[in-house]
């Protein structure tokens, strides 16, 4: 099942379940008017100000939430080209016969770091390229440390090269850890939960008049279900319509530079 299609029919099934318990309460409001109108309205609209309150409070946060979130993975691509950037500009400080084992390594390595991206949602094939780069950060660490110090390296070329590694390495961590990192799933939870009882309490809101206002029964119901859809998109940018493929252009770029 694709990630477009799960959060589409989540998104569907709370479009249709707000529908229903705006229905269920005004079908209770309606009985209870014909019985005691006095009871129907008393404390009512401190009730749903509140619920209503915290549900675009939550709607907020998690939506500024997961915008940042994807701010934050594209950046990361931006800082991961430029770390791959400067470590392999720096080859150049290494003596001539160091360098085509090193920059041949750097060409695998960013294919392999493209794949891990490129061939989401498949996880076995995800870790297997991982696996392939992890590989990789180490022989192109061992061969750099044993090139500067060999007898005819610069003094200054550890100094230069090793720290442009050791950032281009930490980066792979960080992206990884980005890419993991999503609220925990009770909030998501509580979000659809404060959603159908806000539908409900609206529902029940709407029993004063005559007939039913689907207009704005579908309204409520459509912005909040679009809203949840936008959050849960930008959750998983590498799997829905929001994507931030984009942005690996320049790592592509910086690839076709190797050449």
């Amino acid at each position: 099942m694709s990630h477009t299609f799960y959060v589409g029919s989540l998104s569907l099934g709370l479009f249709l379940g707000m529908l229903v318990l705006m229905e269920i309460g005004r079908r209770i409001a309606v009985r209870q008017l014909a019985r005691d109108p006095e009871q129907v309205q008393a404390g009512f609209g401190a009730i749903e100000g509140g619920v209503l309150a915290l549900l675009g409070l939550l709607l907020a946060f998690t939506f500024s939430g997961a915008g940042t979130r994807f701010d934050a993975r594209r950046h990361l691509i931006v800082e991961e080209t430029n770390a791959i950037s400067t470590a392999y500009a720096r080859l150049d400080m290494l003596p001539a016969a160091a360098q085509p084992a090193l920059r041949e390594n750097f060409r695998r390595y960013v294919d392999a770091r493209l794949d891990v991206y490129r061939k989401l949602p498949d996880m076995a094939a995800v870790k297997e390229e991982l696996a392939k780069a992890n590989n990789l950060q180490k022989d192109i660490w061992l061969q750099a440390v044993a090139a500067v110090r060999s007898e005819n390296a610069p003094p200054q070329s550890a100094v230069v090269l090793l720290p442009a590694l050791n950032a281009m390495i930490d980066i792979t961590t960080t992206r990884t850890m980005a890419a993991q990192m999503h609220p925990p799933a009770i909030i998501f939870a509580m979000l659809f939960a404060l959603a159908l009882v806000s539908s409900l309490l609206a529902g029940y809101g709407m029993a004063g008049g005559t007939s039913r206002s689907w207009l704005h029964m579908l309204c409520f119901a459509v912005v909040i279900a679009v809203a949840v859809y936008v959050i849960l998109d930008l959750e998983y940018p590498r799997l829905g319509l929001i994507r931030v493929e984009a942005f690996d252009q320049a790592l592509v770029e910086l690839r076709e530079a190797m050449k």
